[in-house]
């Protein structure tokens, strides 16, 4: 492949991260037209899929393919833990479900994990890139809608404390999917796994969006 992979794993799933960062739920709760439940109830979620890219994670990091990706900076559960008991109160773990598209979400995660550590490469990217890109807006939302404290609890989960230069480290992270250990089919393979996440990650949304639908 002439194009580092990269680009092409972003352009080709161009069309599928754009349905899933415009669905109706994502544009409510960005435009402060839904409550701080529903981005709590959306905090959740979050949780079941993190769990299961980070469950995972420990058994890849001698593999050739996804180990170079295994970088405990990013990870979230924490993060999300300390969020949840912030929105939900220190009982928070009683009153979780995952949503029936999260659920399926996250089965498909662990199952890369544990089977396909290059599809597990496509998920950890469409997650982590998206975190500390898109993710910020979100956050800054947050706090402007919700009266979060900067950075503070209730959106830690969008706070990389232990990454000091995020521009940097995305640089860092292309490179290592430009340096992939995988021909050019698997290449194409992590290509439609990535636009199988964007579907999950709209699916969720979707599923949200029924529970949180707008007035009238």
């Amino acid at each position: 492949m002439d194009t580092p992979f990269s680009t092409l794993i972003r352009t080709a799933s161009h069309e599928q991260h754009t349905e899933a960062e415009t669905s109706s739920f994502m544009g409510d709760l960005l435009g402060g037209r839904l409550g701080v439940d529903a981005y709590a109830r959306y905090t959740e979620q979050l949780w079941f899929v993190y769990r299961a890219l980070e469950e995972g994670a420990e058994a890849l990091r001698e593999d050739p393919v996804a180990g170079p990706f295994v970088q405990p900076e990013l990870f979230r559960t924490e993060a999300l833990e300390s969020d949840l008991a912030h929105l939900r109160g220190p009982g928070w773990r009683a009153g979780l479900s995952a949503l029936p598209a999260t659920e399926a979400y996250a089965a498909r995660v662990a199952e890369c994990a544990r089977s396909w550590p290059a599809g597990y490469v496509a998920h950890h990217y469409t997650r982590y890139l998206g975190d500390l890109s898109g993710g910020q807006i979100i956050r800054d939302k947050a706090e402007r809608t919700w009266g979060f404290d900067r950075k503070g609890d209730g959106v830690r989960f969008y706070v990389f404390d232990a990454i000091g230069n995020p521009a940097a480290f995305k640089r860092s992270y292309r490179e290592l999917l430009d340096g992939v250990k995988a021909d050019d089919l698997e290449k194409q393979r992590i290509v439609d796994e990535c636009k199988r996440a964007f579907a999950f990650n709209t699916a969720v949304f979707r599923e949200l969006g029924g529970e949180f639908p707008l007035s009238a």
